[in-house]
């Protein structure tokens, strides 16, 4: 049996939480390996609505170990915020059930700030991130001064390291005509949260390899969406971190060898958040309503989301650059009553027909799209749980995304309720 990564094949937002939840019930452990708490999962489970940022979706299902890996910048307060809240709703987190990666890239309070004063009104580095702190703590990741998972367990170690890392910030605050922060502010942080932390950290790479040779199914949970990987995504206007399946490998400490299926998740239309190139928003009274049924809000910033059509160009490409072998198209039920449908299948740039999204962030927002006219139908799909029960012309349609983007439907969602899936085909037994 192959073990499972979901990766958005959107810019993010394309229901990764329900197949994910859906999934980890054949999964015996479900790991983050990627992102931070920027990226929000919805799950409605027996009606009870469960929303995730930082925490494996699997982790809500009884008896399925979760893991955040050492490719995710953990927020520790948000971290204890999250399970104090799933604690509210009756679910328990413990260190029999989720486990930390030691080797995990920390989020400060500082780094917060400075994500903040970038994404300010009027400033040249604003980009539209979540102003979470996400991309600051990475540049200190690849900048070798973070603090990671583990130093909280070693005090005399601790402050040294502060040191190194306030040196780099402490110049860019004076810069930024900014209060400089000392040692002793930053070790409180990170003390107050150390005793609760501590006992949840692992060497999650020997845990999982170990897993691994036991036969247990592993299914890989990415956060965002191909088209906001930091090299394959719409450049600037992208996430910190790569957001492709390779990274499940990386982010987690196994192997590539590790990776069996990969399902790219994206909706039958597409949404955005944030800046950046989107050639087929709707700019108009369709991607109101578009919005309006698809409830189309972050789950994380509760920003509204940019709407458009499907843009088969986009999926096309993230199919190749992100290895994936199958896909879950979701939402499908939102375009329930539309007389017609648009789907781009190509782009026309400076008078030539393209088949690709150029990389240059010059090109991207001169780009028009070619669109296809597919008849809607009047039918609901809303609840459907079979092909059977599904109207001719919304076949029509998905038979028509897999050909022009290359890869089967493997799963259809009908409804944000787990049980209103369609399986194609079983991604751990494909």
């Amino acid at each position: 049996m192959a073990n499972v990564v979901v990766v958005g094949s959107q810019w993010g937002d394309e229901g990764k939480g329900k197949i994910v939840d859906w999934l980890s019930e054949q999964a015996d452990i479900v790991v983050r390996f990627q992102g931070g708490h920027n990226a929000g999962h919805t799950l409605v489970i027996d009606g009870t609505t469960y929303k995730l940022s930082l925490l494996p979706s699997g982790v809500v299902r009884p008896g399925k170990l979760s893991v955040i890996g050492n490719g995710v910048v953990i927020d520790p307060r948000a971290l204890l915020e999250e399970i104090d809240r799933l604690e509210g709703q009756g679910v328990h987190v413990t260190p029999d059930t989720l486990r930390i990666a030691e080797n995990a890239t920390l989020i400060l309070p500082l780094h917060q700030e400075l994500d903040t004063i970038r994404e300010s009104e009027g400033t040249l580095t604003r980009v539209g991130t979540t102003r979470r702190g996400i991309g600051p703590a990475y540049e200190d990741k690849v900048g070798r001064r973070a603090i990671r998972v583990m130093d909280l367990a070693d005090p005399p170690a601790l402050g040294r390291k502060i040191e190194r890392l306030l040196a780099h910030h402490n110049a860019l605050r004076r810069g930024l005509g900014l209060k400089e922060i000392g040692v002793g502010a930053v070790r409180e942080q990170l003390e107050s949260v150390a005793p609760r932390v501590l006992p949840y950290v692992d060497s999650v790479w020997s845990l999982l390899d170990q897993k691994r040779r036991e036969g247990k199914r592993i299914l890989f949970e990415g956060a965002q969406g191909a088209l906001l990987d930091i090299d394959h995504g719409t450049y600037p206007f992208v996430t910190s971190s790569n957001t492709v399946a390779a990274q499940a490998a990386t982010g987690s400490g196994l192997g590539p060898a590790a990776i069996g299926y990969v399902l790219g998740i994206c909706k039958a239309y597409t949404t955005r958040v944030g800046e950046g190139p989107f050639p087929t928003e709707q700019k108009n009274e369709i991607g109101r309503l578009i919005g309006e049924r698809g409830r189309e809000f972050g789950t994380v910033t509760g920003r509204p989301r940019r709407c458009g059509w499907f843009d088969a160009v986009l999926v096309r490409q993230t199919v190749r650059t992100g290895g994936i072998n199958g896909l879950a198209l979701t939402k499908l039920d939102i375009l329930d009553g539309l007389r017609d449908l648009k789907v781009c299948v190509g782009y026309r740039l400076d008078g030539r027909e393209i088949d690709y999204l150029p990389a240059s962030e010059h090109a991207q927002a001169k780009v028009e799209p070619i669109y296809e006219t597919v008849e809607g139908w009047q039918a609901e799909t809303a609840r459907a749980r079979s092909w059977a029960q599904l109207p001719a012309q919304a076949i029509k349609y998905v038979r028509r995304i897999e050909e022009l983007v290359g890869c089967p439907v493997a799963l259809l969602s009908t409804s944000p309720e787990r049980e209103d899936t369609i399986l194609m085909q079983n991604p751990f037994e494909a």
